[in-house]
């Protein structure tokens, strides 16, 4: 991208923002990018209103990582997608000399991205990332930025057909390791999607357990 400033948001400018930039343009669909680049952009945003200053370098790795998982040839087969991408960001902050503190920050922000209310409690950049995944996917305090921030961004990066499209990437990302999802929003995905998905019931895992009662 050539735009430095979106929004009144400041793109930063090092190497390491031109490498994760590149790296998920070109070897991730277009959705997941235009999707990443808005999660920076509208978590910095909602960080602002709510007082909070994460790293902006470190807030982008985040969101240019946190759905890595979904896509080949990042997404694995026995954990949770949101695993994959913190594994993956992980090892590029390590890569790029980045401390072990900084590199699991990020990978604590990654993974706790679709994890509902408990992120807000945290770190300021754990905080930001969620913010800008609830803006994006779910339309999460929208009301909260103008107009012109939102049309900004979106010219930016758009979202056509951004609902059909982002559940289909969900449903194609974990389909193939339905027991990750126990636990989890997506579970909900693979419910409406995935022919023949019956979720793991948390009541019946604790009536089933090995404990004698």
């Amino acid at each position: 991208m050539t735009t430095d400033t979106i929004a009144g948001v400041r793109i930063p400018d090092s190497d390491l923002v031109a490498e994760a930039t590149d790296l998920v343009r070109t070897t991730t669909p277009e959705l997941i990018f235009h999707h990443s680049r808005r999660v920076f952009l509208f978590g910095t945003l909602q960080a602002q209103r709510a007082g909070l200053t994460p790293d902006p370098e470190l807030l982008y790795v985040a969101a240019l990582f946190h759905d890595l998982g979904l896509v080949p040839p990042y997404r694995g087969d026995d954990q949770r997608f949101e695993l994959d991408g913190a594994d993956q960001a992980r090892a590029f902050l390590t890569t790029h000399g980045f401390s072990a503190a900084d590199s699991e920050l990020v990978w604590t922000a990654i993974a706790l991205h679709t994890t509902p209310e408990v992120p807000w409690r945290m770190h300021p950049l754990i905080a930001g990332t969620t913010a800008g995944v609830e803006t994006d996917v779910l339309g999460m305090r929208l009301d909260a930025l103008t107009r012109e921030e939102i049309d900004e961004v979106v010219r930016a990066h758009p979202r056509p057909r951004f609902k059909e499209r982002i559940l289909a990437a969900f449903t194609d990302g974990f389909a193939h390791r339905p027991e990750s999802t126990f636990g989890t929003v997506n579970a909900d995905v693979l419910e409406h999607f995935l022919p023949g998905f019956s979720r793991t019931d948390f009541v019946e895992v604790i009536e089933g357990s090995d404990w004698p009662e």
